[in-house]
């Protein structure tokens, strides 16, 4: 037999966030550039070794970033935007991080801001970030226009070929592919098509590929994940004439499929004129034999048959089911591999020594799905690990019958469910005439979006709290003091509705679900959003259930401070669901339904105690869509209505907020609309306002708050800067309508830049009201 194990990535981020710190120093100027790269380095090396160490044939070189593999992408293909205007004495690590981060400009006291006002907007606005196709990672979009070249322009790819090489590695260099690359990309003239782009782009990929055969690499993995995706014919039509051309260069490509069927594009993907092909058995099992006959003799067949996007123990004994007919079809060769890149998991369950054994039972992550392809390596040539094997059915078997996992009162509350619970008592207009009587609000009132900066004092305080050494009655009123803190700055700053700004909150869906029944939580359970910020994602096992409030106390704290509305802030069921690693043992819309009534029992108890107006966050709504279009409306259908059913519980007078973020929304907008949330706000500034032009088109009818200050970027937008966005956004949106307000939270950001950056926001509304 001839059976060989391989993975598409491994999480970059290290085992206890070392790149993520690293990062974080280096920006602030406490590290050099030289200590970020050894740092990077080292985590590369210890991958390897991981890699190696379980057995696999072939360790993974190019999946490593220190912000993001399409960043990388862009550097490495030398089509950085011109309007960054780069200086080319800069470093390129430092060229890379403007682009991430956008330029700095800085006062005498070291305040970052943006061009003074009435000046031109600057061109060096960081790129825009979207999301993954349907993760919660996050990727940096490439530019594209007429003026666009290419060229092999970064060394980083062969060199760390190189330094594996070095170690003793049999590498596998990943890519992603040519057409997947510009597929991700954003056209920045009108009428220009990036697929015209390919012609120039595919020498530069030759150029590369030879450059990789002469180092001695004999595998490059090449991502084409847009081979699941409902493409026009150019695309498909591009793809035999571009791998044909690659193909010239005679190394042997293994062109890598994921997150999605083929469906249409499987006999194309079985044609093309390359070495191997590797599919999504997790996503796509039903397609694996129709693969396996296609496909011709002499190429590599690689399944995805580890999941690469959960963290359940693989049943190893459905797998080798799976496994073992395609096996014999192949004449014994198979490459075994996760379904995508683990990227999207947490580094190890070592460390997660609190963690009942009956729950750490049912897990794996990265590296310890590492050895369940060794396993079934073994197991597929006859040299299984008996008792290695008996652990993981053991761990199988104990996650399906477990009491913990299911709650007949959940069950029954779903039965009892009122066909009427996701619709409110009036129309929008009603409800709006209602909340305007009641709230009093001047045009163009300003407000965030929930968060303010978590200093060290805030993440101290938790972090003594959590080990015991803070009693729970002084952390409480640290808390208490902190809110006071956040409101009586708002107040100073004149917003006109404040928030609480989420001190007592380590993530807005793990405070959540650390309140709910079915989730449990690990204690170094990391994984990548973008760039230095890590997620730490619940894990829902069982039936979801409020035992009792969870921000109502808090929230009336900080209305009793103030006079001006205060807004209880939450995570919507969508995205607390796109968040979690979520049970496989019932529909995903099941699951949701229970966040769902979860949320609603808190948004109910809020309007009970006083609040007025009631935040729901849903931006991974977008994030959960289908890939395939044919599946959008079964999927939105029901994510609409668990958003409905959180929301629908309170009277007219009551308003309703949602935000949505770094997604493009004009394609779902009857959807988005269908939600009925009083009031949206969502992420406007990357794009320039362009996001904005669909709810226009649309006539959105309800209230909407554009983003005007763009949050993950350090750089602080002037006055003039935001008016000549809401002038942007009073041209395609009724200005009675409209919102001010910043693109997403302010948790990340320092208290000087967005003291800053709101004083502006606060005086670009009053001029938009003529004051």
């Amino acid at each position: 037999m001839n059976i060989h194990t391989h993975i598409l990535g491994f999480p970059r981020i290290g085992a206890e966030r070392e790149l993520k710190f690293a990062l974080e120093r280096h920006w602030r100027g406490e590290v050099s550039e030289a200590a970020l790269e050894a740092t990077g380095k080292q985590l590369r090396a210890r991958h390897w070794a991981l890699q190696k160490e379980a057995g696999l044939d072939y360790v993974t070189v190019g999946d490593f970033a220190f912000y993001d593999q399409v960043a990388n992408h862009i550097q490495l293909l030398g089509c950085e935007p011109a309007r960054f205007g780069f200086d080319h004495q800069q470093s390129p690590l430092s060229r890379y991080f403007q682009m991430a981060r956008g330029e700095e400009q800085h006062d005498h006291a070291g305040c970052s801001h943006a061009p003074a006002d009435g000046a031109p907007a600057s061109s060096h606005y960081a790129l825009e970030m979207t999301k993954w196709f349907d993760t919660n990672y996050h990727y940096l979009v490439p530019e594209f226009s007429p003026q666009t070249q290419f060229s092999l322009a970064c060394e980083r790819l062969v060199d760390e070929v190189a330094e594996a090489q070095a170690l003793g590695h049999q590498v596998k260099a990943a890519l992603i592919g040519p057409l997947t690359f510009l597929w991700l990309g954003k056209e920045k003239t009108a009428g220009f098509d990036r697929l015209t782009l390919l012609d120039q782009l595919l020498p530069v990929y030759s150029a590369l590929l030879d450059r990789l055969k002469q180092q001695g690499v004999h595998w490059v993995q090449i991502d084409e994940p847009i081979l699941g995706l409902d493409l026009p014919g150019a695309w498909r039509s591009a793809f035999e004439s571009s791998y044909w051309q690659l193909n010239q260069v005679g190394v042997n490509i293994l062109l890598a499929t994921y997150f999605s069927p083929l469906e249409e594009n499987l006999s194309l993907a079985c044609r093309l004129p390359v070495a191997g092909l590797h599919v999504d058995g997790i996503r796509a099992p039903h397609e694996l034999s129709g693969v396996a006959d296609w496909l011709p003799a002499h190429k590599v067949l690689s399944i995805g048959i580890i999941d690469g996007r959960n963290i359940w123990r693989t049943d190893l004994d459905a797998a080798l089911d799976v496994l073992r007919p395609l096996l014999d079809k192949r004449g014994g060769k198979l490459w075994l591999a996760p379904s995508c890149s683990l990227l999207h998991t947490p580094f190890t369950l070592a460390p997660e020594t609190g963690l009942a054994p009956e729950l750490k039972s049912w897990l794996a992550f990265a590296t310890e799905k590492l050895a369940e392809l060794a396993l079934l390596k073994d197991a597929l040539a006859g040299n299984g690990d008996s008792t290695a094997l008996a652990v993981s059915r053991l761990g199988v078997a104990s996650r399906r019958a477990s009491v913990r996992v299911h709650r007949p009162q959940v069950a029954q509350r779903l039965q009892q469910l009122s066909p009427t619970a996701d619709r409110r008592d009036s129309s929008f207009p009603l409800r709006q005439a209602l909340q305007r009587t009641r709230f009093q609000l001047p045009d163009f009132p300003t407000t965030t979006i929930g968060s303010f900066p978590q200093t060290s004092t805030i993440r101290a305080a938790r972090a003594s709290f959590k080990r015991g050494e803070l009693a729970a009655a002084d952390y409480e009123q640290a808390m208490r003091e902190e809110i006071a803190h956040a409101v009586s700055r708002q107040q100073a700053l004149g917003l006109d509705v404040l928030v609480h700004g989420e001190a007592e909150r380590n993530d807005m869906v793990e405070y959540f679900g650390e309140q709910l029944d079915g989730f449990l939580f690990t204690r170094l359970g990391w994984v990548q959003s973008y760039g230095s910020r890590c997620v730490k994602p619940p894990v829902i096992y069982g039936d979801v259930q409020r035992p009792a409030a969870m921000t109502v106390a808090w929230t009336v704290h900080a209305q009793s401070l103030t006079d001006k509305p205060m807004k209880g802030m939450l995570t919507g069921p969508i995205t607390i669901l796109q968040w979690s690693f979520v049970r496989d043992d019932q529909p995903r819309s099941r699951t949701a339904l229970q966040i769902a009534l979860a949320i609603r029992d808190e948004v109910q108890d809020l309007e009970a105690a006083g609040i007025g107006m009631i935040q729901i966050d849903e931006p991974a709504i977008r994030e959960g869509l289908p890939l395939r279009r044919g599946q959008w409306d079964g999927y939105l259908e029901w994510a609409t209505r668990a958003f409905r059913i959180a929301a629908s519980g309170v009277g007219d007078s009551t308003q309703i907020h949602t935000h949505m973020c770094y997604a493009e929304f004009n394609d779902i907008l009857p959807q988005i609309a269908a939600m009925d949330a009083d009031v949206i706000t969502i992420e406007t500034s990357r794009s320039d306002m362009e996001l904005l032009t669909g709810f226009g088109q649309f006539q959105y009818p309800n209230e909407i708050g554009p983003g005007v200050y763009d949050i993950h970027s350090p750089r602080i937008p002037s006055t003039g800067e935001m008016v000549r966005l809401l002038q942007k956004a009073s041209a395609v949106i009724p200005p009675a309508n409209l919102w001010v307000n910043p693109d997403c939270g302010l948790k990340t950001r320092g208290w000087k830049e967005t003291e800053a950056a709101l004083a502006n926001l606060v005086q670009a509304a009053r001029q938009m009201r003529g004051g």
